[in-house]
């Protein structure tokens, strides 16, 4: 993926593109995939870097939703469930099968999860990742050597996905990108065109580094833009009433001593009604999440002091070890773009996080809601219904069985740069060719400077954040080791780029202020 290439090629096509969306998150990723692997002409273009906001900042999981079923939504459990097997064979280099130890109180716990979770086994069919059991305590504590005793009688092990979700962004982006596909991050869309009847006929564009303003003329015009969807339906018809209800989830990153072993553990009932998830990924302890109503839209939101108590003291209960504010080594907040409920009073972790699609009368098209388990067939249903409105003959999807870019069969997860899939050993050749690029930017987070060149010229990184938070994930894993890093990869990405010193003191200082979130005081 080449940034400039590709703004270059869009302000001289004069052409009507067949699908213009807005939004580079899971849901508007989704959609550009589905669109392009059918064949249609598209373009996505993204106001800031691709998942800065709530689809980089997930569980990490690609799962049905253990506590949907509980809810009573067995179509979204059974839609999820297949597609979580989907994704595991589409991108497996990204996609692992994790499983997990619950910890149950008595015979009826035990009774209740088993029968539930082997319900949830059967929704995958034959895409199921491996059957739920019930083990006894002896077992539950030799397999989560950190749990403490007293909370537990037995356990029921059940497995579901893992997964890197800006990494998997990175790979259908240029998924995208080799079908055809135009993928633009830091590009805003500020405007809308009609024509004569008052139709959406394309977007008016600002190119956010250079400030540049052009147009982009297409037939469907599709607002994937997460819990920013209302800003742009407004933008269609300012008399519009607000459709999303956002909901704050936070995660904390814990060292692996809190949790060890291959299993992760899920909580199924908390304070607040929710399951709590300590999680493995990249060597690193995941541990959330909560659910607190929002009043406003960021771009970078940050944990709530009740949140980060609620997360430590739950995971306090059950762990023999309880985590401290000091263990912490990054704390990350997530909006969920929930569809707002119809009735008053409905709590957040109530609303269903199926996926709606809206169409306006002059023909935007709004998707809400969803989740990234689910986002290729948000995409083909967003295309689906594109095709009906247009009254456009039906092409079928075609991207159930598309492998990502990237795709590896077989990967080695103890290899820190295992989520590369093929491009591993193109990265490594980059640094043959150039030992200096063999030098870590972090020795602590396995991260060397090969990556960071890779990320500029094949990953449309344009800045240290889009690197250290996204590209590899150094500010989730390790906020304070991500900002000793910063300044050896500004200097590689300023050579890489052409800048100068003031570039480089600049990024230097906007992602310290940026991570600096990141850390609890």
């Amino acid at each position: 993926m080449d940034r400039q290439k590709t703004l270059t090629a869009l302000k001289k096509d004069n052409s009507e593109y067949d699908f213009i969306v807005i939004g580079g998150g899971a849901t508007g990723i989704g959609i550009a995939l589905e669109a392009s692997a059918r064949g249609y002409k598209t373009v996505l273009l993204e106001k800031s870097d691709f998942t800065k906001s709530t689809s980089s900042k997930s569980t990490k999981l690609v799962h049905g939703g253990v506590r949907y079923l509980a809810q009573g939504d067995v179509a979204l459990v059974r839609e999820a469930c297949r597609e979580r097997g989907l994704l595991r064979k589409n991108a497996p280099h990204l996609v692992k099968n994790q499983s997990f130890v619950i910890p149950t109180a008595g015979l009826w716990d035990e009774l209740q999860y088993t029968i539930g979770l082997t319900l949830y086994d059967l929704m995958a069919g034959n895409l199921s990742l491996g059957r739920s059991k019930r083990i006894s305590k002896k077992k539950a504590l030799k397999r989560i050597a950190t749990i403490n005793p007293d909370k537990i009688t037995a356990g029921v092990v059940y497995h579901d996905g893992q997964f890197d979700d800006s990494r998997l962004a990175i790979n259908t982006l240029q998924s995208i990108d080799e079908m055809g596909g135009k993928v633009l991050n830091y590009t805003s869309v500020i405007g809308l065109h009609k024509d004569d009847h008052q139709k959406l006929n394309g977007v008016r564009v600002k190119d956010e580094i250079t400030d540049e303003e052009f147009s982009v003329f297409g037939k469907n015009i599709i607002n994937a833009t997460g819990v920013f969807a209302d800003e742009v339906m407004q933008m269609d018809n300012p008399e519009k009433r607000k459709t999303i209800a956002p909901s704050q989830g936070i995660h904390l990153m814990l060292d692996r001593e809190f949790l060890p072993g291959d299993d992760a553990i899920m909580i199924p009932k908390t304070d607040d009604g929710r399951v709590l998830f300590a999680v493995p990924w990249h060597g690193k302890v995941v541990v959330g999440t909560t659910d607190t109503p929002v009043d406003r839209a960021s771009l970078e939101p940050r944990a709530l002091e009740e949140e980060v108590e609620f997360v430590l003291r739950t995971a306090g209960r059950y762990l023999t070890k309880a985590p401290q504010r000091s263990d912490v080594l990054s704390v990350f907040a997530g909006l969920r773009p929930l569809a707002a409920p119809e009735g008053d009073g409905k709590k957040t972790k109530e609303i269903s996080r199926s996926h709606k699609i809206f169409v306006s009368d002059s023909g935007l098209l709004t998707m809400i809601g969803g989740k990234w388990t689910t986002y290729r067939k948000m995409g083909e249903d967003l295309v689906d219904r594109a095709e009906k409105e247009r009254g456009w003959k039906h092409i079928e999807t075609k991207t159930k069985h598309l492998k990502l870019h990237g795709y590896k069969k077989e990967v080695d997860l103890e290899d820190p740069m295992y989520f590369y899939g093929t491009d591993k050993e193109k990265i490594l050749k980059l640094a043959e060719q150039n030992p200096a690029l063999d030098e870590y930017v972090s020795e602590k987070l396995k991260i060397k400077k090969a990556q960071v060149v890779w990320a500029v010229r094949n990953e449309m990184a344009l800045n240290v954040e889009d690197f250290l938070a996204r590209r590899s994930r150094a500010q989730l894993l390790d906020a304070s080791e991500s900002m000793n890093a910063a300044r050896e990869v500004a200097a590689v990405m300023a050579e890489e780029l052409g800048k100068d010193e003031a570039w480089k003191k600049a990024q230097i200082e906007e992602y310290e202020k940026v991570t600096s979130g990141y850390l609890l005081n």
